[in-house]
């Protein structure tokens, strides 16, 4: 099996508009890929070869960190957690052609496996 790579880090927030200014002053660089289009969700601040994000869920998430692991093979991945996980999203293929899935740890911290588009 492949070794997943750490490649992003999301942070939940309560007031999106508020950690974005927040997080744009204490980083010195914008915010990007604002989610959804029409009205955000979330943003993200590209910090070297990883993303640092942000997103505003409702209702209030489990917990306050998200880690999105790359892998090259996400079905075997799923294949082998998502039978006895705490899932959270099930594997779906996103419409921007990445697959992934997402599951919680035993303290509630999001984990997402995701594969990029082929």
């Amino acid at each position: 099996m492949d070794i997943p790579r750490l490649t992003h880090v999301r942070a939940n927030v309560r007031d999106l508009a508020t950690a974005i200014t927040w997080y744009e002053d204490l980083l010195g660089v914008p915010a990007e890929g604002h989610w959804p289009p029409d009205a955000p969700t979330y943003a993200h601040f590209t910090l070297g070869p990883a993303q640092f994000a942000i997103g505003r869920y409702d209702p209030a998430p489990s917990a306050g960190v998200r880690f999105n692991l790359e892998v090259d093979d996400v079905d075997a991945w799923w294949a082998r957690l998502g039978p006895t996980a705490d899932v959270l999203e099930p594997l779906t293929t996103t419409p921007y052609g990445s697959r992934k899935f997402t599951i919680r740890d035993p303290d509630g911290n999001e984990l997402g496996f995701v594969q990029a588009p082929a």
